[in-house]
């Protein structure tokens, strides 16, 4: 329970603790280089006490897509979206992932889709495009919501391919041999967009403040935080875990607000109900069926 805790409000502390630091310290895709270089090297570094695994080459194909959509395409556009828009929207938005998940699957594993999931997908997407389109107030640092918040759709949708992608994966290798090799990838994919920005930054100048946010994304959100979901996964129930999924916008919101770093207002708060119920109803399992299968987030 601790561990499913605390890696759902470092995810929630993430959005406005990383907000921070863009664009007057770091831009958006320079932070995405130092957090996949970083991660990297961590889970390098642990893989010494892992056990010994070689990816077959029947896999190489997924665990490439897998890193592109999970360590490129998502972590590019939740990082620039971040930038764009406001640690609110970026905390509600991505709160769409199960109901991502469960469009993929039943476009490309034919999954079934009955009356009550299809409602809460328009009802989740609703809230989604209430935010999207919704842009009167004025937030310091989001020079652009609209497109921020486009971005963080694409980027839960990204994620959300990513979690279909690379299931199989999870139940044949160890999470530490998959992360080491995906995030080593996304290292190289990442580089052309990453490199100009990461060169700007004058790390000389950087304040205390600063860096130790820059710590947190790395350490907390890429590498402890992942660590803490699989020991989740392995000692809660599945609708324990899922539950937790409503946590997280909720501590972005307080975390937000209380630091001044983002408003709560009446759009704001009726999307975030909005995409909370629809999230609600896709993921609500039937009575009569055990729940056997549990959503990580990133």
């Amino acid at each position: 329970m601790l561990a499913a805790l605390g890696a759902t409000t470092i995810y929630g502390l993430n959005h406005t603790i990383a907000k921070v630091v863009m664009p007057d310290y770091i831009g958006a895709f320079g932070f995405i280089m130092l957090r996949v270089v970083g991660a990297s090297l961590l889970f390098w570094f642990f893989s010494l006490w892992a056990p010994k695994e070689t990816i077959e080459r029947k896999d190489y194909v997924r665990v490439f897509f897998a890193a592109l959509l999970g360590m490129c395409i998502n972590m590019l556009m939740f990082f620039k979206g971040l930038e764009l828009s406001t640690p609110i929207n970026s905390g509600v938005i991505v709160t769409l992932t199960p109901i991502i998940v469960l469009i993929l699957s039943v476009i490309f594993l034919r999954e079934q889709l009955g009356i009550r999931k299809f409602i809460g997908i328009v009802i989740g997407f609703s809230g989604a495009l209430l935010l999207i389109f919704y842009s009167a107030t004025t937030v310091a640092n989001a020079p652009n919501v609209t497109l921020g918040n486009v971005l963080l759709l694409i980027n839960a949708t990204s994620y959300g391919a990513y979690l279909i992608l690379v299931k199989p994966l999870t139940q044949k290798y160890h999470t530490i041999t998959l992360m080491k090799w995906m995030f080593l990838l996304g290292v190289f994919l990442t580089f052309p967009v990453t490199i100009s920005d990461f060169s700007n930054v004058e790390w000389g100048q950087l304040p205390i403040d600063i860096i130790w946010r820059m710590v947190f994304v790395v350490v907390g959100t890429t590498f402890l935080t992942y660590l803490l979901n699989v020991y989740a996964l392995k000692t809660l129930p599945a609708s324990v875990i899922g539950a937790f999924i409503y946590l997280q916008p909720l501590i972005t919101i307080v975390y937000a607000v209380v630091t001044e770093n983002d408003r709560l207002d009446i759009p704001k708060t009726v999307a975030c109900l909005l995409v909370l119920f629809g999230v609600y109803l896709v993921t609500k399992k039937p009575k009569s069926k055990p729940l056997n299968s549990g959503l990580r987030q990133q």
